[in-house]
């Protein structure tokens, strides 16, 4: 970073008077900061690497306070550097910012094979952190194994399951299996059926694989309960939104069974729960039905949660979900994206395979092509049909895939269409939709949130009494359609969360 670059930074992050994901303020006038260890291993531990400037004052709304003495603190931010394991090698910055001495030390990502980075003294069990908006988190069990796995190569669907017999492997469907793997490689045909279960990853030791129960036993939920799918109707736009009888949930279903069945009765629930429009061709006068959501979407959406999802001990209580909205489909995966795949790498990169035994059963079982074609495909079919695109999102402990189904929806909301109807609007139309009902409330609002807003604040600021009532009229839309975005993105029931306008400084 050169001088000109730190003082640009500087000024942007006074005008917003607030952190981010990649950056962190730190006064150093009497001193250099004693415990830097939880942000430099949570910037260590992501991919962007982060940023610390010292010389600020978030106490003082950011103002430019200056550092002690350079020199020194060069010296002793070092000095934590490294007492982290790996250790960090942080790069430094000075420039003058209104008059005093500010200081950045850029923070560098680690490579995925060493981390997490962790505070030595503690250890990497309580001295390992992640970054969570402008917050340090310490990583959960789950998210060290995680990096363990990936690093040495552990894939949770090839461990066995003594509890499970061979024998209560469904022989019908792995005759099947067999019979297409030898017409696929004639000789394969040579060698006897127990040889042939262990070389496709089937059975370890005589001992079926998780893999290998997803895909053939009898029950696979009779061991593993939560390794199937919840999918429910809501009757709104969130969980806890009730219909006009105080229901719920319009449907709800626990779908079970291998992998296949799992895929095929979760399509068949999704296209239960859909709506249908009839549409009249004028010229032929034919009629065409259209599916509020492309199954072919939804379908690659669902296989892709089942046979990506992680599947080590660590999830065993958590199933995939199914969540239909009155605006939107969500599928929730278990387990955030596998090794150095990011979000914007979706459908262009190759990816890990985080269970490659049950993707390679799955292609023969399921018809899954295997050939990362799977985002590809739910976008193509979403943008075929005219809808919006489909919207990924890497969460700390699980995959998010969510399909929009472009309609506007109406709420009586005092005699007038609700902000759900505006979103819907700005998503369709962009920001100069003329005539947007209740726009006037809703731009003074994205102006008052130039800076990052608390629930009280807003809810305050719009003359509403509940703050329940100022996130499902104003914020909850607003969000959905990007025009507010959450200071704290992955942990949205935090009690520090705030929220801004997009686009903002």
């Amino acid at each position: 970073m050169l001088p000109e670059e730190l003082r640009e930074l500087a000024a942007k992050v006074r005008a917003q008077r607030a952190e981010a994901q990649f950056l962190e303020v730190k006064a150093a006038k009497d001193g250099c900061p004693k415990r830097l260890y939880d942000t430099l291993s949570g910037f260590s531990n992501q991919d962007s690497g982060g940023i610390l400037i010292f010389g600020l004052d978030e106490r003082a709304a950011f103002r430019a306070v200056g550092v002690y003495d350079l020199h020194d603190l060069q010296k002793k931010v070092t000095e934590q550097c490294n007492q982290m394991e790996p250790p960090v090698r942080a790069v430094f910055t000075f420039a003058e910012y209104e008059g005093v001495n500010i200081c950045s030390a850029e923070i560098p990502a680690i490579d995925l094979a060493e981390r997490p980075c962790y505070y030595k003294g503690a250890g990497k069990v309580k001295g390992a952190y992640i970054r969570v908006g402008d917050a340090d988190l310490p990583m959960t069990d789950y998210e060290i194994y995680s990096y363990e796995a990936y690093r040495k190569h552990v894939h949770d669907d090839e461990r066995t399951v003594e509890r499970i017999p061979v024998s209560m492997l469904e022989q019908t469907r792995l005759e099947r299996f067999l019979n297409d793997k030898k017409a696929e490689r004639p000789q394969f045909s040579l060698l006897q059926e127990p040889q042939m279960l262990e070389m496709l990853n089937v059975t370890r030791g005589g001992i079926p694989t998780l893999a290998g129960i997803m895909n053939f036993c009898i029950y696979p939920q009779g061991i593993f309960p939560q390794y199937s799918i919840t999918a429910v109707v809501v009757p709104g736009y969130e969980i806890g939104d009730v219909g006009e009888d105080l229901e719920r949930f319009m449907d709800n279903r626990r779908i079970c069974g291998t992998i296949s069945e799992m895929v095929e009765e979760a399509v068949g629930f999704c296209k239960r729960n859909m709506k249908v429009k009839t549409i009249i061709d004028p010229d032929t006068g034919r009629r065409r039905d259209k599916a509020e959501y492309p199954l072919n979407a939804v379908r690659e959406a669902v296989l892709n949660a089942l046979i990506h999802r992680d599947y080590s001990e660590h999830t065993e209580g958590t199933s995939v979900q199914i969540d239909f909205f009155k605006d939107r489909l969500e599928i929730h995966s278990p387990g955030n994206l596998y090794g150095r795949m990011t979000v914007e790498q979706l459908g262009v990169a190759r990816p890990d395979l985080r269970n490659p035994a049950l993707a390679v059963m799955a292609e023969s079982l399921t018809g899954a092509e295997n050939r990362y074609s799977g985002i590809p495909t739910i976008r193509k079919e979403m943008a075929d049909a005219g809808l919006p695109d489909p919207v990924f999102e890497n969460r700390r402990n699980e995959f998010v895939v969510t399909l929009y189904n472009g309609t506007v929806s109406y709420r009586s909301v005092s005699s007038k269409p609700s902000v759900v109807m505006e979103s819907a609007l700005y998503a369709v139309n962009g920001p100069d939709t003329e005539e947007m009902p209740g726009e006037k409330s809703v731009q003074d609002l994205l102006k008052f949130c130039a800076q990052p807003r608390s629930k009280t604040e807003i809810a305050e600021f719009m003359g509403v009494k509940t703050l329940y009532y100022a996130m499902k009229k104003y914020v909850n839309p607003l969000l959905r359609s990007g025009k507010l975005v959450m200071t704290l993105p992955e942990k949205p029931q935090s009690k520090l969360q705030k929220y801004y306008a997009a686009g903002r400084g």
